[in-house]
């Protein structure tokens, strides 16, 4: 398959979905990557409903972090089991592991045992609370890390109702930086000729992703806590009513709120209201006379206005609203694999681009997500014609 990173062989022995994810976002970009599984499988083949397929046993979850992937079942207790990750990690350029810290060199492959098989091996570690320090051996998991890390306390409606985001953002950002620290360990090794441990971890990558709260803690002394559907720091800038339904409008700038306002009756300079400073800190004020503002206009009629102007606004949409939008199909957002059980099916597809083609991520074909142990043959195959 072609894509920026043909002929790199990656082993993901992660399961869940930090793991998973960067797994996958790497074999988008052309890399061959052997899921590395137990007799039972991944944690989230068993994760549902929904489950799809004739013997509905088929989880979606599952469908949703390994595209791109072969499948081989080992016992790495086993001798057998030892023996083809072994030789898979003398062949391999990055070895992906989510295992709680410890575990790995437990079976026998240490990040030092693993580079004496290959120094030029990237092992990326992912964990839930980092590799050391005081909590280092902490399992994580998404909703425990969006906790600890503080990002629940700044998701809700208000300061006494802590929201967890409503997909595992720990768990993709971790996949994702992941990836992206395996794709700069890559680059260092043209120069260098040998591999590095990569390590992030949940805690490490939701702190990573607390932008101007951590900033406003850290410098300016102010604690973030949950508001709403507001911008802590623009006004007005949310979620807003219109006669028919919710819109988004974001006024990010003074020109686009003189805009806004002189469009639908508002002073723009009226007290309280004529910077941004003023409009947060009278946000209260300021939502309520955006709604009354938007009073006796239908949703559709505000967007097209607001567009006209080109002040910054959306709908909100469900996901089934999403998948049928002609501008996702556009980005090449949707992808069709023939799966081994399910036939022909449509998934999410990669969030890049490359400007010599037109599909999703960086290969112009990609496989579905394997079953378990799919390619146990033709990977031991494939082993075998390397040793000869």
């Amino acid at each position: 398959m072609s894509g920026p990173l043909d002929g790199i062989t990656v082993i993901d022995l992660s399961r869940a979905l930090a793991g998973p994810q960067a797994g996958m976002m790497l074999g988008d970009l052309g890399a061959r990557v052997i899921k590395i599984e137990s007799e039972t499988g991944d944690d989230t083949r068993g994760w549902g409903p929904p489950f799809v397929g004739p013997d509905h046993d088929i989880s979606t979850y599952f469908l949703a972090a390994n595209r791109n992937k072969e499948s081989i079942v080992l016992d790495l207790k086993s001798h057998d089991g030892r023996d083809i990750l072994t030789r898979l990690a003398e062949r391999a350029d990055v070895l992906v592991e989510n295992f709680r810290p410890g575990v790995l060199a437990r079976l026998g492959f240490s990040n030092e045992h693993l580079h004496e098989l290959n120094p030029r091996l990237i092992v990326l570690s992912i964990s839930g609370f980092g590799h050391d320090g005081p909590e280092g051996g902490r399992a994580g998991y998404d909703q425990i890390a969006q906790g600890e890390a503080g990002l629940m306390s700044v998701t809700g409606s208000a300061p006494d109702d802590p929201q967890r985001v409503g997909v595992p953002i720990g768990d993709l950002l971790s996949g994702m930086n992941g990836a992206f620290g395996v794709v700069a360990a890559l680059y260092e090794r043209e120069r260098t000729g040998k591999g590095r441990v990569v390590r992030t971890s949940l805690l490490a990558s939701v702190i990573g992703a607390h932008a101007m709260h951590g900033t406003n803690y850290l410098v300016g002394g102010k604690v973030g806590h949950a508001q709403g559907n507001h911008h802590p720091s623009i006004a007005p800038y949310g979620l807003f009513q219109a006669d028919d339904g919710p819109i988004q409008i974001a006024c990010a700038a003074e020109s686009l709120w003189v805009k806004f306002a002189n469009a639908f009756g508002l002073d723009p300079a009226a007290e309280g209201m004529a910077t941004n400073r003023e409009r947060v800190h009278n946000r209260d004020a300021v939502v309520a006379a955006v709604n009354a503002a938007l009073a006796g206009h239908t949703s559709a009629e505000v967007l097209a206005k607001l567009a006209e102007i080109g002040v910054p606004c959306g709908h909100v949409r469900t996901i089934d609203q999403v998948y049928t939008w002609d501008q996702v199909a556009s980005q090449h957002l949707l992808l069709k694999v023939d799966h081994p059980v399910l036939g022909e099916i449509t998934i999410p597809g990669s969030p890049l681009r490359f400007d010599d083609n037109a599909y999703s991520g960086g290969r112009e074909a990609h496989l579905p997500p394997p079953g378990l142990g799919e390619h146990n043959e033709s990977i031991r195959a494939w082993l075998a014609d390397s040793d000869e």
